[in-house]
């Protein structure tokens, strides 16, 4: 590894400083532990890559000021046929931008040292050392005994140590102004999202209308979600201006084959813990940084299996459903630009919305 022009030695490096990452250096620097936290954004929690719901029980983690927006009450799911089914499904519509950056704070108040702007260039898990390039363009070099990669679905980490890539879907979202009062989110299930879905997030004045869809099937996401948008607007549910636009990937082939890789630890996204067919992964990412945390500080303490036990937690918690979701899409992937993706049956057995999903 070339050297660098300034070293630092800790006992925890974390890459990625998302809700998996933030949480984990906070639990593990509350515990005593010394942690540099690096994220290749400059401003934490910008651009915001998601749809910004959370359920219920996260509710403690949207208590600081700026990160409730408004509640939801339940779910509206549209159909092929376009016959509307509503289902219980309350959360959180939050600020993710502020979410973020509450539990970076929090973090930083126990002690981790967290740099925005910081990208991980080079990583030898051999020696236990890694390379960053900062905001300024500094090369730094920094020594660890453990690293946690949370780092998302496109993790350098994970590049860098040669595994195999997550598969992902893409994403594609506006931000648009509401032009009435609105308490729930819409789904909608039509093979013009294959691999996906479409979604309207109902956020105080505005919404995020948004789609998910596997480029196998069609690379073009910009003309669905056009087509979406002129839809809303005709109904008069939402304005034709555009306030903002944003994407990303989502992870939706499940769990990796292994969670941890000698001393470096996978969490959120970049682990595959995010919900193959509703793309969600907030909760799994904070639920799986703060466990990470804390195996961490077991580790450090000479628990040798703590990341085991670790890994084996996580697959206790989210293994059951991740793999029924996985069986989901496989199902679907039959059916998509063919005759049977109109009816509604076929997309009721793909959504969590219906009971056929968990025949």
């Amino acid at each position: 590894m070339a050297e660098a022009k300034r070293r630092h030695e800790v006992d925890l490096l974390i890459v990625g400083l998302g809700p998996g990452g933030g949480s984990a250096a906070a639990r593990a620097a509350a515990a005593g532990l010394s942690v540099i936290g690096v994220d290749r954004k400059r401003q934490l929690g910008n651009p915001v890559q998601c749809a910004e719901f959370i359920p219920n029980p996260m509710a403690g983690y949207a208590r600081a000021d700026g990160v409730l927006v408004q509640r939801i009450n339940g779910m509206q799911t549209e159909l092929p046929s376009h016959a509307r089914v509503a289902t219980a499904f309350p959360g959180l519509m939050i600020d993710r931008a502020r979410f973020d950056q509450t539990i970076a704070a929090r973090a930083r108040q126990a002690g981790a040292d967290l740099w925005s702007g910081a990208c991980l260039v080079k990583l030898d898990p051999e020696r236990s050392q890694a390379q960053v390039r900062c905001q300024n363009g500094a090369l730094v070099g920094i020594g660890y005994r453990l690293l946690i990669a949370a780092d998302g679905p496109g993790s350098a980490v994970a590049v860098k140590l040669g595994l195999t890539p997550l598969e992902t879907v893409n994403t594609r979202q506006y931000t648009v102004p509401l032009r009435l009062p609105y308490g729930e989110t819409d789904i909608f299930l039509s093979d013009d999202y294959p691999g996906g879905y479409g979604w309207l997030f109902p956020k105080g004045e505005v919404a995020n209308l948004g789609l998910g869809a596997d480029r196998h099937y069609d690379r073009d996401l910009k003309a669905p979600l056009d087509r979406l948008h002129a839809s809303m607007v005709e109904r008069g549910i939402v304005g034709r201006r555009i306030l903002g636009r944003t994407g990303g990937l989502i992870p939706v082939g499940g769990l990796r084959s292994r969670l941890h890789w000698g001393a470096v630890v996978f969490v959120g996204d970049a682990a595959g813990l995010t919900h193959p067919i509703t793309g969600a992964g907030i909760h799994a990412a904070v639920v799986s940084g703060e466990a990470a945390g804390e195996a961490a500080r077991a580790w450090f303490d000479g628990d040798r299996a703590a990341l085991d036990d670790y890994e084996e937690d996580m697959r206790d918690q989210f293994q059951v459903a991740l793999d029924r979701a996985v069986a989901r899409r496989r199902e679907l992937a039959t059916v998509w630009r063919t005759p049977t993706a109109g009816f509604d049956a076929a997309m009721r057995r793909g959504w969590i919305a219906f009971d056929e999903y968990f025949a």
